[in-house]
């Protein structure tokens, strides 16, 4: 069998930031599951990342005699599939903007060393790449129905028993075993609902789709969860969320809005955390990028919230409309909150901002994560310390407050 390798595009894994500091760009999740995770059930093999030396201890690279290379921003679709299953040996296959989507090699390849394939072939079908931190929201709808095709077929949904939840086009909603619904409202007239394993919904909710959950996952009481949204497993989430994903393991509990954003694993927004989405002047919105080191144009009207693992929020926080937050961030206090907060800060617009202690951060990140009964030791310190020294020229900008 063909060996798979996920590679990192190196010019998109740093527009991808602050998500790809603590992942690979096949990590992140879009629809139900993670890039990597759709590859593994359409090719039925597991597959293996190219990445970051920092982050290879914790994302193997396995390679063979034979390997197909594949970008790991891609995702998988019939028509991709069957030209990859077709490719040949010492082959490229490239897309009709010249980015290289996949290669297979007998030998040890590395994205630095470019195209070396004997052959080039082109892709000219549609793709979905993610290439944008923008993407991960936008194509998540759709990236939510192909998922739950693929995963529900010819499987049957677990029953719904609770006969104070009301659902509309009942067809399109699929319950994983162990998942409790109570008096909610479930509408798939508009896109399918996918109800993880073990997951909770609790008394007044409010769902509609496309809306994926993920294995206990918890909506709260009187959640309200608008089209296009993903929470992934084991999050809490309550108020308001709309065109939003969740990668796992983070909590936006209580009320407040979130809109158009991402959140990453092990995040925590405080109660009555808001954010923008659109700007009162319906203009399009402006977003850090990591490899400018300025605001760019999204080109999109409607963009908010980006922001890294281990990041928290106090109550009441406010983020303005395309706000990039990065890993190890705490941040709190009066007034909206700059439009980028580099990784490991602590403070607010109102009370100013200092770095957050490496060993404090740790110990919070320790606590943050044992409380799920995961472990946290040195191999998340070791990669968590090269985020902090990696980031530590942008902290010590004296113009962070500008954007």
């Amino acid at each position: 069998m063909i060996n798979v390798v996920l590679f990192d595009d190196p010019t998109l894994r740093v527009q991808l930031l602050p998500f790809t500091f603590t992942r690979p760009v096949a990590a992140i999740r879009c629809g139900i599951k993670t890039i990597a995770e759709k590859w593994a059930d359409t090719l039925g093999t597991l597959p293996s990342y190219l990445t970051e030396p920092y982050l290879q201890n914790r994302f193997a690279l396995v390679t063979a005699e034979d390997n197909l290379y594949i970008n790991g921003s891609l995702c998988p679709d019939g028509q991709l599939l069957e030209a990859l299953k077709g490719l040949a040996a010492e082959t490229a296959l490239v897309s009709e903007h010249n980015e290289l989507l996949a290669l297979r090699t007998t030998s040890h390849w590395h994205p630095s060393s470019g195209v070396t394939a004997s052959a080039i072939q082109q892709y000219t079908h549609p793709l979905v790449m993610i290439r944008q931190l923008w993407d991960i929201f936008g194509e998540n709808g759709a990236q939510i129905k192909a998922d739950f095709e693929h995963i529900t077929k010819g499987r049957a949904s677990a029953s719904l028993t609770d006969p104070f939840t009301r659902c509309y086009n009942p067809e399109a909603i699929f319950i994983e075993e162990g998942a409790t619904i109570r008096a909610a409202i479930l509408n798939a007239e508009n896109g399918p609902i996918y109800i993880g394993r073990n997951a909770v919904i609790n008394e007044g909710s409010v769902v509609q789709g496309p809306f994926a959950m993920g294995e206990e996952a918890v909506l709260n009481l009187g959640a309200t969860i608008r089209p296009n949204t993903t929470i992934g497993p084991y999050c809490k989430v309550g108020g308001e969320v709309n065109n939003s994903v969740l990668f796992g393991y983070s909590n936006k509990a209580h009320s407040g809005y979130l809109g158009n954003s991402v959140l990453g694993e092990w995040c925590n927004l405080g109660a009555n955390t808001n954010n923008s989405n659109l700007k009162n002047d319906y203009t399009t919105v402006k977003l850090y990028n990591y490899a400018a080191g300025e605001l760019v144009d999204t080109g999109r009207l409607f963009c908010g919230l980006f922001m890294g693992d281990y990041t928290k929020a106090g109550i009441s926080t406010m983020f303005n409309t395309g706000t990039v937050v990065g890993v190890n961030v705490n941040v709190f206090g009066a007034g909206f909150q700059p439009k980028f907060i580099p990784s490991f800060t602590w403070g607010g617009q109102a009370e100013g901002f200092t770095t957050y202690r490496y060993e404090k951060a740790m110990a919070v990140d320790r606590e943050t994560v044992s409380r799920r009964d995961i472990p946290f030791g040195e191999e998340e310190e070791t990669l968590l310390w090269e985020v902090f020294e990696r980031t530590q020229a942008v902290r010590m900008k004296q113009d962070i407050r500008s954007f």
